[in-house]
């Protein structure tokens, strides 16, 4: 008889999969290290009340941090005074940054203003570095990217990070930007495309290498402004002109630049503005470096929200709105200012204080908005240089620049 072998049995085992690390609990997290954020984050650490601030970027200087700001006494400045830091501020501000120029394409001069007038210019990284050198270690989680935030109830919510990490909190502050993660908790506002892009551009060393263009930038703000579109230059620390060429254009154009060729793009750009002062081209012509193209959006003028316990929104999360008033980083900061305010004065109930918080807000950024939009329009409107300076009280200055 033969006996066949018996082969042995193997069984596979199957680990079973790792449990998902609990999540991290943060008593009050905020979704953005923006001028806005950071401020809160300030105040409240000021009062020894701490958070936590979440931001995508990597490093604190990961990235450009946009150009100058003009910091308004009942805006910026005031939230500056809360959180402590007015005389620090007021080390970094660009001398002669108020000076104003308004021309139009030919380089007539409009209106000149070499006036301070309470709105002192600084640069936003200079402000922005303020904010970060005066909070706690660890306040700010760099390369924190929020994917998801999701109600868990009772005022409680989950946010998902980029790699899977999740945090929960009893109060989130979203501070997050126009494309901000949190604001469709509250609200299904999307920022509409304005109809006005940027192309922006730079030059250094302006005093010695670019005399001209620095002569007529001057020491401030310069507005060349025609026929729909226009030229807005800054001077920034360090002889630096930055450059935003505005055009009023379909939302795709900037993406039918060749910005991966800088010569190319330049010449592109140029092609809407044949005829114009080649001084004012040249802000454009001679840049040094890739350009960056960035349409303008803006939230509905009035946008709010019904109260949602456990959330609120700041800055331009908030009331994203175009530049040409001036208000989106004064607001922001003042946001950031008022939201701890009324949080410390409320420790204990924390939806009265958001209440308090959001009460003041709505109109407060609903005047700013529609200001912002009268300006734009007036600045890419008929004349638009002879009215810019009559706004301002110039009148017309029939010389050349």
């Amino acid at each position: 008889m033969t006996t066949t072998p018996l082969t042995p049995l193997t069984t596979t085992v199957t680990a079973a999969p790792a449990p998902a690390p609990a999540p991290e609990h943060h008593p009050l997290l905020v979704v953005g290290a923006g001028l806005g954020g950071l401020t809160l984050a300030r105040v409240l650490a000021l009062h020894g009340v701490r958070c936590t601030v979440l931001d995508l970027d990597p490093a604190r200087d990961a990235r450009p941090q946009g150009g100058m700001l003009d910091l308004h006494e009942d805006a910026a400045q005031r939230a500056l005074r809360e959180a402590g830091l007015y005389e620090e501020f007021r080390r970094l501000v660009q001398p002669g940054g108020e000076a104003t120029r308004v021309l139009d394409r030919h380089a007539t001069v409009h209106h000149a203003d070499d006036a301070e007038g309470g709105r002192p210019e600084v640069h936003r990284a200079a402000l922005r570095d303020l904010l970060l050198d005066s909070l706690p270690a660890g306040t700010v989680r760099w390369g924190a990217k929020a994917t998801a935030v999701t109600p868990l109830g009772g005022g409680r919510h989950e946010v998902t990070l980029a790699d899977g990490t999740r945090l929960t909190t009893g109060l989130l502050v979203g501070a997050d930007g126009a494309w901000s993660r949190v604001r469709p908790l509250l609200s299904d506002a999307v920022p509409a495309y304005t109809g006005i892009s940027f192309v922006e551009a730079d030059l250094t060393d302006a005093d010695r290498r670019h005399p001209r263009a620095a002569a007529l930038v001057g020491s401030g703000l310069l507005f060349a402004l025609d026929q729909g579109k226009g030229f807005l230059a800054h001077r920034e620390p360090g002889a630096r002109l930055h450059t935003c060429v505005a055009l009023r254009c379909p939302a795709d154009l900037p993406a039918t630049l060749d910005l991966a060729d800088p010569a190319t793009a330049r010449r592109q750009v140029l092609a809407h503005f044949d005829g114009w002062d080649e001084d004012l081209r040249s802000l454009l012509a001679d840049g040094e470096g890739p350009l960056v193209a960035r349409p303008l959006h803006a939230l509905p003028a009035g946008h709010r929200w019904e109260r949602v316990p456990g959330v609120t929104l700041l800055g331009d999360a908030a009331h994203l709105m175009s530049p040409f008033a001036g208000e989106g980083a004064n607001l922001a900061m003042l946001d950031g200012a008022e939201l701890a305010a009324a949080l410390l004065a409320h420790p204990d109930d924390p939806e009265h204080a958001l209440t308090t918080y959001e009460t003041a807000l709505f109109p407060r950024s609903e005047r700013s908005a529609r200001e912002s939009a009268a300006s734009l329009e007036l600045c890419f409107g008929p004349d638009a240089a002879g009215r810019l300076a009559e706004m301002m009280g110039g009148g017309r200055q029939d010389e050349a620049a």
